[in-house]
């Protein structure tokens, strides 16, 4: 088949001009709100650091110490143990989600379809706080399921246990949104489509995995990069779940910029991570992208 080229759409100056002043305010706010601060912290981090000052002097000597500090094991051990547990929190999640928002918009009635939305929309806009304490009060070392947790050898002082505990609290705020963002993809999904491939003869999972997890692919892709994000961003879950003993990026960045005022460090390992964050999302994208023009 032949494909048929777009041919590009001349622009008049009219049109030209409802676009600026339609896009202006909003780039301007973009450029302030976003671009400055980034520049300003990039700019921060190739500055030295006088141990016992507030952030780097004024006409600092120019740097890349704050970089190369960061190649060493204890730094990649955190970015590893950030990027694994919020990994397979995201993964939990759409685990949980996929069917959840498909329950939700074929097998209940839109009273409770709506009811279900606000609840979902309650949850996660309720604080971090209070659901991190609440995973602690169930999963932790006088939870309700701590006699589970020991009758599968893990106690509440070892690493494994600590781990699942935020992956725990990781999964139960990723849930809501995820969830959220699966329901408008479920919605576009022709029922009729399951009910010709069951009138057909195959069987309810095989339509669901030929039909409903093929055309909601793209949907989950976004809701597993929303809830990554998310996931390798947070800072309350693992510094109270954690309990000093797993450290996410977050941790160690409000440590260097809070406790020991070391501006250009805390600078530098942002960007470090923020490079690595837009990395790993970039491939993700790129792969789907790919599978998608095939």
């Amino acid at each position: 088949m032949t494909k048929v080229r777009r041919q590009p759409v001349a622009i008049s100056i009219p049109d030209r001009r409802d676009a600026a002043l339609t896009l202006g305010p909003a780039l301007l706010v973009f450029a302030f709100g976003f671009l400055s601060p980034l520049i300003n912290l990039a700019i921060e981090s190739l500055k030295e650091f006088t141990p016992g000052r507030v952030g780097s002097v004024e006409n600092a000597a120019a740097t890349v110490q704050n970089y190369y500090e960061l190649a060493n094991q204890a730094f990649a051990s955190v970015l590893l143990t950030t990027f694994w547990i919020g990994g397979v929190a995201a993964i939990i999640g759409q685990l949980v989600a996929f069917p959840l928002a498909y329950f939700i918009v074929r097998r209940i009635s839109p009273r409770m379809r709506t009811l279900t939305l606000g609840f979902l929309i309650t949850l996660v806009l309720s604080s971090v706080l209070i659901k991190t304490y609440a995973i602690e009060l169930t999963f932790g070392s006088v939870g309700i399921f701590r006699p589970f947790l020991l009758t599968l050898g893990l106690f509440p002082n070892s690493r494994e246990y600590i781990n699942i505990v935020v992956i725990a609290g990781l999964v139960h705020s990723i849930i809501p949104v995820a969830t959220l963002t699966l329901i408008g993809a479920m919605q576009s999904i022709d029922p009729r489509l399951l009910d010709a491939a069951q009138s057909l003869g195959a069987p309810g999972w095989k339509a669901h995995l030929s039909i409903t997890l093929p055309l909601s692919f793209p949907a989950l892709v976004s809701s597993t990069l929303v809830s990554l994000t998310f996931a390798i961003s947070a800072f309350v879950i693992p510094m109270v779940l954690g309990r000093g003993r797993v450290l996410f990026m977050s941790n160690v960045i409000y440590t260097r910029f809070s406790d020991i005022a070391n501006y250009p460090s805390g600078a530098a390992i942002s960007l470090v991570m923020l490079a690595v964050a837009l990395a790993v999302v970039a491939v993700i994208t790129f792969a789907q992208a790919r599978r998608v023009s095939r």
